[in-house]
């Protein structure tokens, strides 16, 4: 007999690797660094390389596996974290159409072109080119319900679902939709979709009356159609206004089983009542935490269904929508970047359907190619990556796994909160959630104008001499309730003041940065400078001297025709030539002296930028004092 291969060990020769033993390296890595010497208590890299979420939630730099690894259950059984389905089958609005070719979700497109013939265009291209449902803006700021024959003209309705956004008027949405379908000879059985039935996301959108007996009004009204949902759960509207991610759960947990109850109350059983919801939550660029979001959110509506008796009815349909508040108008073709990684977090998520927003979004109705590309990034990502052909690809990682749970606990206590105020309603009448997200939110805030939260395109490497593409405005979103945030709006902001002053003098406002030692000893901070005053819309210019003589750096910025000056090098040459510096540029016409470095006593100099700094407030004070209006 021939003797089996011997088994080739991949660690043979190397020593054996602990926790403990990667902390060493780690600390001896971070004191060379310095950082360990600036943060004295902490003595572990766990301590000092971990992060804190909005929520709280402490990530740790390291996961290893846990003494008691969760019970996680498996796809398709309570407590769903792993999955509502036993199979990635597209599953349209909750079943598979003849639509649907690749396996993995339901490829969503939105629709809020006012226009009918319009909508209908972009409708069918989208259709032919791989989109599988279709979501369509009714109301106040998209179609009239009116509109629904003309804009629906061509799509087989037995074939496409149909998800109606429709605001206020939900009567008129189902009506027409109804009619539509009778209209055609379209078996009601055969209808699928969602009439989009939110009344209490309407209120914080608009703070408008919630009249909750409109959803059992609505549930009996498509008796028969097993494959039409009635209610959404919106709760983008949340995210949208600045909260974090458990805030967004929580408070769609809280939504979700006041319309639990108004359903009971009107009649339908609790299996029925849970089958008439479908959730909707924003998808970021931060992959991982949107990831476990989606796993969160299965884990904890679950845990609702146990709650109500009826664990099996706890498969939450989950709606992803890339987030709106982290795409920008300047340099929108980032945004295709932002919302690829928030559709692969979704995807991997376990989402049912997702929904690619357009990179031109921001900028008023999309063109044909960004919608293109929206519906093909989820193509590449089903047809290419094969993404759909893994139930829960993220299951098993220690990181993720601990991410969820924590992210669940977090999200529960502020739905319980919730209750305890007296419900989803009470909570949003008295005030508290738009309290609890507005604090988060001025947390946010900071973190954005002091560029711990970069903005690709904006805040960080933003692109000067851009050429944005023109588009047809866009209608006004309905409002008057919780606010809409966009990250990027600070910044967007004073790229308008630096342009309006463009405009008017027929220059950029401009910097001149004084420039020590050779170009590797100047270039760090000077790069550093550049990019920091070009995310408000500000050029730079460049001058040295040899020997970093402080007369003739004044003298290059005398015949430069910037007002404000930056002095930029190592400490070492701030300790000596700074402060004669600064004093030289100020005798030379400098209005205000910038040095690029953590703050210093260093005379004669106005103000400090350095990483961490306000961003927001630097900018503002340079394009005041160089005359950009407010």
């Amino acid at each position: 007999m021939t003797e089996p291969p011997e088994t080739l060990s991949l660690a043979a020769g190397f020593q054996p690797a602990s926790a403990d033993g990667w902390r060493q390296l780690v600390l001896g890595v971070l004191r060379k660094s310095g950082i360990a010497d600036r943060n004295p208590p902490a003595e572990t890299p766990d301590e000092l390389l971990a992060v804190e979420t909005y929520d709280g939630i402490r990530i740790a730099p390291l996961h290893t596996r846990p003494a008691a690894p969760p019970r996680l259950g498996v796809p398709g059984s309570a407590p769903f974290i792993r999955g509502a389905r036993t199979a990635r089958d597209g599953g349209g609005a909750g079943a598979t159409t003849p639509a649907e070719t690749v396996a993995g979700w339901d490829v969503r497109q939105r629709y809020v072109e006012p226009d009918a013939k319009a909508t209908r265009e972009a409708v069918l291209a989208d259709l032919a080119g791989g989109a599988t449902s279709v979501w369509l803006d009714l109301g106040t700021s998209g179609l009239a319900p009116g509109d629904l024959p003309e804009a629906l003209d061509g799509v087989f309705l037995d074939l496409a679902p149909i998800v109606l956004d429709p605001g206020g008027a939900y009567d008129d949405a189902v009506q027409a939709l109804l009619a539509l379908a009778a209209e055609r000879g379209t078996d009601r059985a055969e209808l699928a979709g969602n009439l989009g039935a939110d009344p209490l996301g309407w209120r914080a959108r608009t703070a408008a009356p919630a009249d909750l007996t409109v959803l059992g009004r609505l549930a009996r009204r498509v008796t028969g159609s097993p494959r039409l949902r009635t209610v959404t759960v919106d709760a983008t509207v949340y995210h949208d206004a600045g909260g974090s991610d458990a805030q967004e759960i929580g408070c769609a947990l809280a939504t979700g089983v006041a319309y639990l109850r108004a359903l009971t109350d009107a009649g339908l059983d609790p299996p029925a009542a849970f089958g008439q919801l479908e959730f909707r939550y924003a998808a970021t660029a931060d992959q991982f935490l949107t990831i476990a979001k989606f796993r969160a959110a299965r884990q904890a509506w679950a845990r609702v269904a146990q709650l109500c008796g009826v664990p099996q009815a706890g498969r939450q349909r989950q709606h992803a929508v890339t987030s709106a508040a982290m795409m920008t108008t300047r340099d929108p073709w980032v945004n295709m970047l932002r919302t690829t990684v928030a559709c692969f977090a979704a995807g991997v998520g376990g989402a049912d359907a997702i929904t690619v927003a357009p990179f031109d979004a921001r900028l008023g109705l999309p063109a044909g190619f960004a919608r293109r590309i929206a519906r093909n990034t989820q193509s590449v990502l089903l047809a290419e990556a094969h993404l759909g052909r893994v139930l829960d690809p993220a299951g098993g990682s220690w990181y993720v796994e601990q991410l969820t749970a924590d992210l669940a606990a977090a999200a529960w206590d502020w739905f319980t909160e919730i209750e305890r105020a007296g419900g989803a309603g009470a909570a949003l009448d008295s005030g508290l959630v738009a309290h609890r997200i507005e604090t988060t939110w001025q947390r946010r805030a900071a973190n954005l104008a002091n560029r711990h939260d970069p903005v690709t395109g904006v805040s960080e490497f933003p692109l000067l001499d851009e050429q944005l593409p023109s588009r047809t405005p866009a209608p006004p979103p309905p409002g008057g309730g919780l606010p809409r945030r966009h990250y990027a709006a600070g910044f967007e902001a004073r790229r308008d003041r630096a342009d309006a002053q463009m405009r008017a003098t027929g220059a950029r406002p401009a910097v001149f940065l004084a420039t020590l030692g050779p170009l590797a000893a100047h270039s760090a901070r000077a790069g550093f400078a550049a990019n920091l005053f070009a995310a408000g819309g500000i050029t730079t210019t460049r001058g040295g001297a040899p020997d970093d003589d402080p007369a003739a750096i004044a003298a290059t910025f005398a015949v430069d025709p910037a007002t404000v000056a930056c002095i930029c090098g190592t400490d070492q040459a701030y300790a000596t030539v700074a402060g004669p510096l600064a004093a030289a540029l100020t005798r030379a016409g400098a209005r205000r002296i910038w040095l690029a470095g953590r703050p210093a006593d260093y005379p004669d100099i106005d103000g400090y930028i350095y990483n961490g700094c306000d961003a927001l407030t630097a900018l503002d004070t340079v394009l005041d004092d160089l005359g950009a209006p407010r």
